[in-house]
This record gives C-alpha cells, sequence and structure tokens, in this order.
C-alpha cells in the first residue's frame, strides 16, 4: 500500500487517539526526538520595525513554550526590510529603500535586542549543528530574512558572521541587491551580481543560504552556485488557493531545485491552509513531490499570516498527526528535525 492509498484509509480513531491521548502527546515529548523550527520570531520582537516591541514577557512566554515542547532548536530571524514593508488587505509591499547605512544600523538595532532577549532567558546562541540536543535545551541560530542590510558590501556578509549570524535569507519582501523575488517584478533575471558574490562569500565562511521568497529563477541560479546543501525555510507547494498568500508558495519544480542540492524545505503553516488538517495534507504533498530528506518546517511563529500552528503544543500535534497519517518514527525524526540537523552539521560543522 502507498502512501497515499495509507492516507485516505487512515481511520479517524487512529487519527483521535493520537492527537487526543495526552499519554501518546508526552510520550512523543519525552522521545530522543531532534526538533528544530527552521524560522521564527519569537514574540514578534521585530514588528513594525520595533516601534511597538512588546517587551521581556511575550519573548520569555515563547521560550517557556519552546522549552515546554522540548524544541530544540530554532533559526531566530531578523527581519532586515521591516521599516519598508507596508501590510496591507492584498498583502505585504514596499514602500521604499534604504538610504546607505541605514539596512545595517537596522540590522545592528535588532541583533542588540535579540541577543538581550537570549541572555535574559537563559538561552545560549548556537554555531554548529551539533550543539542540537533532546533534552529542552533550545539552541538558538540567529538568521535574517532579507539581504539589505549588507548594504551592497560584501564584507558585510564576514561582519554578520563575526556577530553570530549563520543563515541569511537572500531576499525578503522590498526588492534590494541580491536578486528577484517571488512577489515583486523581476529586475536581474534571477540572483544579481552581487547576489552571486554573497552565495560565494556565504559557501567560504559556512553559511547556510536561505532562498525563501525567492523567485524560482533567483533559486535556480543559488542551487547552480552553491557548494553546500540550501535551505527554503518556510513555503509550500501551489495549489488552488489564491489568497494574499498564494504568492509565496512553490511549485514542484521549484521544490527540487533546493531538493537536488540536499536541501531542505520548510513547510510553512499559514493561512493558505484553509487548517490544521489541510496543512498536514499539504506537509504530505511535499513529501511526494520532494522526499522525506527533504522536508522540514519553518513556522514563522509570530510573525506568520493567519497562521494554523500558533504555539508549539500546535507544533507537537503536528507531529502526531504526521504519525498518524502514516509516517513512521523515524520518518517524523528526519522531518522534525533530523534534516535541519544534517543540513546544520554539513554547512555550519
Amino acid at each position: 500500500m502507498n502512501r497515499k492509498t495509507f492516507l485516505r484509509n487512515t481511520s479517524i480513531l487512529l487519527t483521535g487517539q493520537l492527537l487526543g491521548c495526552n499519554s501518546n502527546s508526552k510520550k512523543l515529548q519525552e522521545s530522543a526526538l531532534i526538533s528544530f523550527d527552521l524560522h521564527t520570531h519569537p514574540g514578534v520582537f521585530i514588528k513594525k520595525g520595533m516601534a511597538d516591541y512588546p517587551g521581556d514577557l511575550a519573548f520569555a512566554k515563547r521560550m517557556e513554550d519552546m522549552q515546554t515542547h522540548k524544541l530544540s532548536g530554532a533559526f531566530f530571524s531578523l527581519v532586515a526590510d521591516m521599516p519598508l514593508l507596508k501590510i496591507t488587505e492584498t498583502g505585504i509591499v514596499p514602500r521604499g529603500k534604504f538610504k546607505a547605512g541605514e539596512g545595517w544600523a537596522e540590522f545592528e538595532k535588532q541583533l542588540a535586542i535579540i541577543k538581550d532577549l537570549l541572555a535574559k532567558n537563559g538561552i545560549e546562541i548556537a554555531f554548529s549543528g551539533k550543539e542540537l540536543k533532546t533534552d529542552g535545551t533550545i539552541q538558538a541560530y540567529l538568521s535574517c530574512e532579507g539581504g539589505d542590510f549588507l548594504d551592497g558590501q560584501i564584507e558585510n556578509v564576514a561582519n554578520c558572521y563575526a556577530e553570530g549570524v549563520r543563515s541569511i535569507q537572500l531576499v525578503h519582501y522590498a526588492p534590494n541587491l541580491l536578486g528577484d523575488l517571488q512577489t515583486w517584478k523581476a529586475e536581474y533575471g534571477g540572483l544579481s551580481p552581487f547576489g552571486k558574490e554573497v552565495v560565494k562569500e556565504m559557501n567560504r565562511l559556512g553559511m547556510v543560504i536561505d532562498v525563501a521568497h525567492a523567485s524560482v529563477r533567483t533559486v535556480k541560479n543559488v542551487a547552480d552556485l552553491t557548494q553546500t546543501p540550501i535551505l527554503l525555510s518556510h513555503s509550500i507547494l501551489k495549489g488552488s488557493n489564491n489568497g494574499p498568500v498564494s504568492a509565496r508558495a512553490i511549485s514542484k519544480d521549484h521544490a527540487k531545485l533546493v531538493a537536488d542540492t540536499g536541501g531542505v524545505i520548510g513547510m510553512w503553516p499559514s493561512g493558505f491552509s484553509a487548517s490544521f488538517d489541510a496543512f498536514v495534507d499539504h506537509t504530505f504533498s511535499m513529501i511526494d513531490a520532494v522526499g522525506i530528506d527533504h522536508v522540514g518546517i519553518g513556522t514563522d511563529m509570530d510573525g506568520n499570516y493567519k497562521p494554523v500552528i500558533s504555539n508549539y503544543t500546535e507544533f507537537a500535534n503536528w507531529h502526531s498527526a504526521l504519525l498518524a497519517k502514516g509516517l513512521s518514527k523515524e520518518e517524523l525524526g528526519k522531518i522534525a528535525g533530523g534534516n535541519a540537523k544534517r543540513i546544520l552539521e554539513s554547512v555550519l560543522g
């Protein structure tokens, strides 16, 4: 029986048992499972350019949530272009560009805040995949969404690496100097010359290249150039949904470009999925498209659009639902964090 047939025939009773039974949920939490979130903004610490920064409480509550559910680690992501963005009824749109030096200044401001919050909560910044544990100790890997903060200066890649950043998502919503994105008109036909320099420098330093939000041409250029596996931290396969976030979905061919580098695609539990159950089904669709070794999860926690996973209890329930619908424990281990750990060890050491 193949997985698709199994999905059709899985009983409601089995699903109910695994999702509704506290003892089964507890067993999952207590198992030696690497659990990793490829993209999170805990406590919305960068909301609206931090003009309404919520203080320590929201962040501390999210850390408690992560620890309760034994999250092994996550990419804690700054948002480089946050001051340039405007939220509309049909999605996020850019409203200007940085002047020289403003992008780096914004990066330094956000970086100082996240480092302070991590220190106050006793969370250490991690630098290698070997640091991941299963005992509820959170490993915080720093990333930045959008390469706008580089200000077109290649030396800033090494400068942010020195500050502890281990992943750069090349583009976000505001057009920048690195390459084309999914939600704006093409300017470079893929990666720009500067974007190609950045990819090579990230390879040299040992940084995870994140191609979330990038156009398919940009992703192809990165895949052709990189010497290491790449990450697409949060997206989902295209479907019939034509809502505000549909432009952020990817085709199977787009997804395979990432997988063919040995990379990983983080499932994105946004409003693109009509419900939690639909998101579970979308996870299996991605597995069928690229294989079990190339799928993870990037929750976009606390910065997501109409999330169907809004806390780490639901993150754990996602694990249970995947088991209920046919994944083996070994396969779950890969999706939950094993694939992420492989990428981290391969790229970071």
